[in-house]
């Protein structure tokens, strides 16, 4: 094995351990501190690590352990890989979550915010959000309940988990108009006075052969807290599917982190390199995770390609040993690189000490996207089957604004999306950073609504301005959707608009086929979080909407609301 050569990028942390044999180190372009290129992969001494965690971010209970469970799919229809590297059936006969004892699961960290408001359409009228297209909550959701506990409800975002799945939106025509906009209404199956308003976005599919180049840095915790069967070794397995999924036109660099951040491998486009490094990663240390995002940042500046993608792929249990305000200098630095054009992709591993909170924060000021990878199966579908989405961007800015007809919708309420809600003035302002959507990426949102002269979930208000006469002109439109996005080498952000008709409130039925295998999602993620505008409505109804599904994720979706089922503490008398 090639050594490790001792460097680091301050003087108060302990210096990446060598090994037997080396090289000599080269330096780093524009470093300024000192910082050396390593090769080799081996991080040694393990430390102490003191964690600060900022409120009122919330903690994990410690999780029991429950065996893994079986889902046989053999005649499953698994999704097409964007890169043709489709799975087969066989391939996912029996999936079997890893069992993973966590030492300490009350390390975890979530910020988790209440569920959304019911909103008055007379009063506040429009709705404003940015875009997710994150899907870490839902793997990390499926952790939990493959460990035989329910998620914190801090943890637990429910857009995440809609958008983990895929729908039958129209595909878009062309890479200059990047997605379809549909929309469409049901009867809410937990309530029958109200009705769910579906939104969704298709990406174009960008074809292999014509998607840009990429530049990709692997920053990669090898700290002591990564050493996890769990942690480093799927890591390294992800990453692994990544790299045979280039093209001689990408190249990549990897840069690692514990007590000192050091570059492991120069940009390279040989895929052989590329596995070699990877496979001699080996944890241990304490975690300097500041330093290696900004050595990651300089890497992929100094190898830039002009109209490419250049992008950091952080791997980490989010086991920062970085203070309160050094996070906030890492998130300035981030957001700073954003502009640049320098994204960020963040990748979660681990159980016991995952700061989800930190992670998704950090890919949210990135402009990029975050992941839970909580099996080899989750690493093939983010990094194999849905490559193209995770890393190449086609619409960047994506902000979507819906103005209610209050004389055709009394009441409504955003089901997600609580930590993306822009304020009304950010839509029309193209300096307000906002989501992104990658190839191929699907998007849904999923509003509950009140038609008027329906039992409302707020009483009529005894002074209550009457309805405008615009709003009853106008009548015949339920909801108007505004959507705003930027290409991705673009400044100024175009305009799509679409009416909803009343006339879909007053023909709504019960939600069918996929309609209702989203509406399922939804449902679960809010019984999850405790919404108790849910009623009655339980996980045995959740999976009895879902419906039987031959696609392996929904098939697996549907055990774990079983699963869910089976661990809900009775309610009292029953």
């Amino acid at each position: 094995m090639v050594a490790m050569v001792a460097g680091c990028a301050s003087k108060q942390q302990p210096d990446i351990a060598s090994t037997a044999g080396g090289e000599a180190a080269k330096p780093v372009p524009g470093s300024q501190d000192g910082t050396v290129v390593v090769t080799g992969a081996r991080v040694g001494r393990e430390e102490s690590r003191d964690r600060k965690v900022a409120a009122p971010m919330l903690m994990a209970p410690p999780a029991p352990v429950m065996t893994g469970y079986a889902v046989a799919v053999a005649d499953a229809e698994v999704p097409a890989s964007a890169t043709n590297t489709r799975p087969t059936a066989e391939d996912y006969r029996y999936f079997v979550p890893p069992v993973v004892v966590a030492t300490d699961p009350g390390r975890e960290v979530y910020d988790g915010e209440e569920v959304s408001p019911v909103k008055i359409a007379a009063a506040e009228p429009v709705s404003t959000f940015s875009v997710d297209v994150d899907t870490g909550a839902y793997a990390n959701a499926r952790r939990f309940l493959t460990q035989g506990q329910i998620p914190p409800r801090a943890a637990v975002r429910t857009e995440e988990l809609i958008n983990y799945f895929r729908y039958d939106y129209a595909r878009p025509d062309t890479r200059e108009t990047p997605f379809s906009v549909s929309t469409d209404l049901a009867v809410t199956p937990w309530n029958p006075d109200t009705r769910l308003m579906r939104i969704g976005l298709r990406g174009y599919d960008l074809p292999q052969d014509s998607r840009p180049p990429a530049n990709l840095v692997f920053l990669l915790d090898v700290s002591g807290s990564m050493n996890s069967p769990d942690k480093l070794p799927l890591v390294k397995t992800a990453l692994t599917g990544l790299a045979n999924q280039l093209t001689s036109k990408d190249k990549v660099s990897i840069v690692v982190y514990a007590g000192a951040a050091g570059l492991v491998l120069d940009a390279t486009s040989n895929p052989s390199e590329i596995r070699n490094a990877i496979d001699q990663l080996s944890a241990g240390g304490s975690t300097a995770g500041g330093a290696g995002i900004e050595l990651a940042y300089r890497i992929a500046e100094a190898n830039r390609i002009d109209g490419g993608v250049n992008r950091v792929i952080l791997a980490t249990d989010g086991d920062f040993n970085v203070g309160i305000s050094d996070r906030d200098q890492l998130v300035e630095m981030i957001e700073k690189k954003r502009a640049s054009g320098i994204t960020l992709t963040t990748l979660g591993f681990g159980t016991g000490n995952i700061n989800d909170a930190l992670m998704e924060q950090l890919a949210n000021k990135g402009n990029g996207n975050y992941a839970y990878i909580d099996s080899a199966l989750e690493a093939r579908k983010v990094l194999g089957e849905e490559m193209g989405s995770t890393i190449f961007t086609i619409a960047k800015d994506v902000k979507i604004q819906v103005e209610f007809n209050p004389a055709v919708v009394s009441q409504y309420r955003l089901i997600g999306y609580e930590n993306r809600a822009l304020r009304e003035e950010d839509f029309n302002n193209d300096k307000v950073d906002a989501g992104d959507i990658g190839a191929g990426h699907q998007v849904t949102a999923i509003y509950e609504i009140v038609p008027a002269g329906k039992t409302a979930w707020i009483e009529q208000r005894r002074y209550e301005a009457p309805l405008s006469a615009a709003a009853q002109e106008l009548s015949s439109e339920a909801a108007f959707v505004k959507l705003r996005y930027k290409l991705p080498d673009g400044d100024t952000s175009k305009l799509i608009t679409t009416v909803v008709p009343a006339s879909q409130i007053r023909s709504a039925q019960i939600p069918t086929g996929d309609f209702a295998f989203a509406v399922a999602v939804a449902a679960f993620g809010q019984k999850l979080r405790a919404d108790n505008l849910l009623g009655n409505f339980g996980f045995g109804d959740i999976e009895r909407l879902a419906g039987s599904q031959g696609d392996f994720y929904r098939q697996e979706f549907r055990k774990l609301v079983g699963v869910a089922d089976s661990l809900e503490e009775p309610r009292n008398g029953g």
